[in-house]
C-alpha cells in the first residue's frame, strides 16, 4: 500500500505554529515512508476564508520547504462531486432532510441543558411519517443518519484504541439550508477520493473521527488510519496564543529565525529520538515515526528556539544563511553596495546575534553613517587620553594600501600603536570601537575596522577627534 497523507488547513488566517508541526509530521510520515504528500485547502468556511489566508499559508509552507506532491486542492471547487454523494446518500436512506426550525432546534436544547442531558438533535425528521408531511423545496437541511446503536473504535496512531458509543453521536448536518456542504462531510468524501491512508492531525479533532468513520462506512469507503496530535502550549501552560509572542510561521521569518530552527524546534516539540536535539531534514525523515510522538501536550520554548537559531545560524553555509539575511537588510534600508559582502557580516556578528534580525540591526555601522556618538560610551572612552591613540592609529591605518585591507594588517596596526604609545590594547581599541561604530560594544575591532572599511574608518576617527576636540574646549 502507498502511504498517502495530506495537510488541509482551512483559509481563515495565517498558517500558526500549532498547523505548522501538524503539518511537518504529516510530511515526515510521508518522506520516511516515500509515499505522497496532499496539500488540500478546506475552505468551506465561505464567510472566513479569505485570499490572502490562502497566500499566507502557501507562503508559510514553502518558507518552511514542506512541499507537496498533490494540489492544493480546494473545497469550494468540488461542491458538485460533495452534493452528487448527498444526493446519492438521500435516494439510499443513509441522509435524510431536515425541516426543523431553528425555534425547535433551540428549545429542544434549552430543554435537553435544563435536564443535564448533551445537546443532540433528537431524530425527530428521520423518520418516515415525517418526511410525507413535507415537501423537497421547503427549507431543509440534510442530516446523516448516525447508526443509533452501537460502537465506534479505532486506533488511534498516537493515542492507541478509542472508543465511541453512537448514541453519544447525532445526526450532524452535511448539507445546508443555502446548498453548501459542511466540513465534516466534505473531509470524509476528499479522504476518500484522494485516497488518504493516514490522516495525521491535531487533537481538536478526536471528536470529528468517529463521525467521519460512519459516514465512511456509509458509503462504503475504505478507512484511513488516524493520529491526533496533542496541542502546544505556551511557557504558563495555557494554550498558545498571540499573548506568547509569534504563533505565525512567517512572523518567525520576519524576527529573524531561519526555516532549519523552526523545523528542527517544531520536530521536537512532542517527538524525540534518543537524546538527539540537533536534527537535519534528511535525519527528521530517516527517523521519524508516530511511535515517537508524545500523547502530551507540548510547552512551546522561545529560548530553546533561539539557541537552536544561533546553531544554525553559525552551522548552515554562509552563502545560503545570506539568502535569508539579504530580506532582514532590505527591511533595514541598507544600501547593501555601500558596505561589506554578507558573508563578512555573518562571520563577523554569527556569534553575537541570535536572530537574522538582530544581526540586520547590529551592522548598520558597517552601511550608514550615524549622527551621533553613544553618550555613555563616548564619555568614557572618547576623552582627551584618547586624543593620540586615535591620531597614531589613524596614521598607521592611512598607510595600509587599498589592496592590502585585511584583518591581520589591521590587527598589526592597533598592536603597533599599543606598543609605540607603551599602553595596553583596550586604551587603544576601545576609543578605536567607539569611533568607527559610535557604541561600546562590537565584534573584534580589528574585524570591525575591516568591515567598515578604509575610508569611512578615517573619517570617523576624525570625527571622534573633532569630538574630543570639542570636549576638552568646553572643560577649560
Amino acid at each position: 500500500m502507498k502511504i498517502k497523507t495530506r495537510f488541509a488547513p482551512s483559509p481563515t488566517g495565517y498558517l500558526h505554529v500549532g498547523g505548522a508541526r501538524t503539518a511537518l509530521y504529516s510530511w515526515l510520515y510521508t518522506r520516511h515512508a516515500k509515499g505522497s504528500f496532499v496539500l488540500r485547502i478546506e475552505d468551506t468556511d465561505l464567510e472566513r476564508s479569505t485570499p490572502e489566508a490562502i497566500e499566507a499559508i502557501m507562503e508559510g509552507m514553502n518558507w518552511l520547504k514542506l512541499s507537496w506532491d498533490e494540489g492544493p486542492y480546494y473545497q469550494t471547487k468540488r461542491f458538485d462531486r460533495y452534493n452528487l454523494v448527498i444526493d446519492e446518500m438521500l435516494a439510499k436512506g443513509t441522509a435524510y432532510r431536515c425541516y426543523c426550525s431553528k425555534e425547535r432546534l433551540e428549545k429542544l436544547r434549552e430543554e435537553q441543558m435544563a435536564k443535564g442531558e448533551k445537546a443532540r438533535y433528537d431524530g425527530h425528521c428521520r423518520c418516515d411519517s415525517v418526511q410525507k408531511e413535507h415537501s423537497h423545496d421547503e427549507p431543509h437541511v440534510v442530516r446523516f443518519a448516525n447508526p443509533i446503536d452501537g460502537t465506534v473504535i479505532f486506533n488511534d496512531l498516537i493515542r492507541g484504541p478509542i472508543e465511541i458509543a453512537n448514541k453519544e453521536l447525532d445526526d450532524l448536518i452535511i448539507r445546508r439550508t443555502d446548498g453548501s456542504p459542511t466540513y465534516n462531510f466534505c473531509v470524509v468524501v476528499d479522504d476518500w477520493d484522494m485516497e488518504i491512508t493516514h490522516v495525521i492531525r491535531g487533537e481538536d479533532h478526536i471528536n470529528n473521527t468517529p463521525r467521519q468513520i460512519n459516514i465512511l462506512k456509509a458509503l462504503g469507503a475504505p478507512l484511513p488510519e488516524y493520529g491526533h496530535v496533542s496541542m502546544i502550549l505556551g511557557d504558563d501552560g495555557q494554550k498558545l496564543s498571540k499573548r506568547h509572542g509569534a504563533v505565525s510561521v512567517m512572523q518567525y521569518r520576519d524576527d529573524g529565525y531561519l526555516p532549519e530552527a523552526l523545523l528542527n524546534y517544531l520536530v521536537r516539540l512532542g517527538w524525540s529520538h534518543g537524546d538527539q536535539e540537533i536534527f537535519s531534514v534528511p535525519e527528521m525523515i530517516s527517523y521519524f515515526s508516530l511511535d515517537a510522538v508524545s500523547k502530551s501536550a507540548s510547552a512551546f520554548n522561545t529560548e530553546k528556539l533561539l539557541w537552536l537559531n544561533h546553531h544554525y545560524i553559525n552551522h548552515l553555509d554562509a552563502d545560503y544563511v545570506a539568502q535569508h539575511l539579504v530580506w532582514h537588510m532590505n527591511q533595514q534600508g541598507y544600501d547593501l553596495a555601500n558596505g561589506p559582502d554578507l558573508i563578512t557580516i555573518i562571520k563577523l556578528f554569527g556569534e553575537r546575534c541570535k536572530t537574522l534580525k538582530e544581526m540586520a540591526e547590529s551592522c548598520s555601522y558597517c552601511y550608514q553613517d550615524f549622527a551621533d556618538f553613544d553618550a555613555d560610551a563616548a564619555k568614557k572612552h572618547l576623552r582627551p587620553v584618547a586624543k593620540q591613540p586615535l591620531e597614531t592609529i589613524k596614521a598607521k591605518i592611512e598607510a595600509i594600501a587599498q589592496f592590502d585591507w585585511q584583518i591581520d594588517k589591521i590587527h598589526h596596526a592597533i598592536e603597533a600603536t599599543a606598543t609605540e604609545l607603551d599602553i595596553g590594547m583596550g586604551k587603544i581599541g576601545m576609543p578605536l570601537r567607539v569611533a568607527v561604530t559610535g557604541i561600546g560594544q562590537s565584534p573584534s575591532v580589528d574585524a570591525t575596522v575591516f568591515a567598515v572599511g578604509k575610508k569611512r574608518t578615517l573619517a570617523r576617527i576624525d570625527k571622534a577627534l573633532a569630538y574630543i576636540t570639542q570636549r576638552e574646549q568646553s572643560q577649560n
